[in-house]
């Protein structure tokens, strides 16, 4: 078993206990719209062929201003290159991260080492490789202010790849008939079948939540899955499964995803009308009940 990690979880601020993070009232206000534009910027890392999904590092920066102070513990137990650990870095928050695929931890340590960032130096942004059904052997319960990540979805990258949401003559790109996927890994949540998938996120969160301290956040990012002509409403399913396991929902927020989109692809046209599922995502906010 291994042993609890040695990393500070209490706040460093001088904000008042009763208060959720640092922010003036006018950037909370700027908080409660429900409907966020995220962007990713040149520190971002979109290439593919390092990891097929990674979203930008302001949507864990901006969940940790809104739901964490200075020095608080921040938790992602689907790592992935370490994009909410560098956000956790930028903030001066603590921050822990598990991924199964060992080539993304040693990539996620090799993006701090060379960045050589000076700012978070009082704070630790830790990667580790194992199961996150074991994260409850490494941290101390009642230590985690925010848990924040967006999990692999179900087997959505399964399949070869046929770049139906870009336009015709950019389909056939390095990646067509490709599958993308993250690892073999039996324990991967992205090689499971849908049903599998939310029973297994369901015990993960399940072992979480007793990290959580009372009324600290829990946020996922996650995307509906259109699989063989029919639309699975994945996020209702993940809200379902949380509430059974002792979470409450807060908020639902839409990443409007359109800025990022162009070159799209035509769907349906001209008999079946499908909404193109990459112009947003869900961003679903839990909390562990008071």
């Amino acid at each position: 078993m291994p042993k609890k990690i040695d990393i500070n979880f209490r706040k460093t601020c001088s904000c008042s206990d009763s208060h959720i993070n640092c922010l003036t009232a006018k950037e909370w206000v700027k908080g409660q719209v429900a409907i966020w534009e995220l962007y990713y910027k040149k520190r971002d890392i979109r290439d593919k062929d390092i990891h097929p999904a990674v979203f930008p590092i302001a949507l864990p920066k901006k969940c940790m201003e809104l739901f964490t102070h200075k020095g608080e513990l921040v938790l992602d137990p689907f790592v992935g290159i370490g994009t909410t650990l560098v956000a956790a870095r930028d903030l001066e928050r603590n921050a822990v991260g598990f991924d199964l695929n060992q080539e993304y931890i040693n990539f996620t340590n090799k993006r701090f080492t060379q960045a050589q960032l000076n700012f978070g130096k009082n704070t630790k942004q830790i990667a580790i490789c194992d199961d996150a059904i074991n994260i409850p052997e490494y941290l101390n319960e009642g230590t985690v202010s925010l848990c924040v990540t967006s999990p692999p979805y179900a087997n959505m990258l399964n399949h070869r790849r046929l770049n139906k949401s870009l336009r015709s003559d950019l389909r056939k790109n390095k990646h067509y008939k490709e599958v993308q996927q993250y690892s073999n890994n039996p324990r991967d949540l992205g090689t499971m079948r849908l049903g599998g998938y939310i029973d297994a996120l369901a015990e993960i969160y399940k072992g979480i939540l007793p990290l959580l301290r009372p009324k600290a956040h829990c946020v996922i990012n996650i995307n509906d899955l259109w699989e063989n002509n029919h639309r699975y409403p994945t996020h209702s399913y993940i809200i379902e499964a949380m509430e059974k396991v002792g979470y409450e929902l807060r908020n639902i927020i839409i990443w409007d995803k359109r800025n990022l989109v162009n070159k799209v692809g035509i769907f349906g046209w001209p008999s079946n009308y499908i909404t193109l599922s990459t112009t947003f995502e869900y961003i679903l906010d839990f909390w562990r009940k008071p």
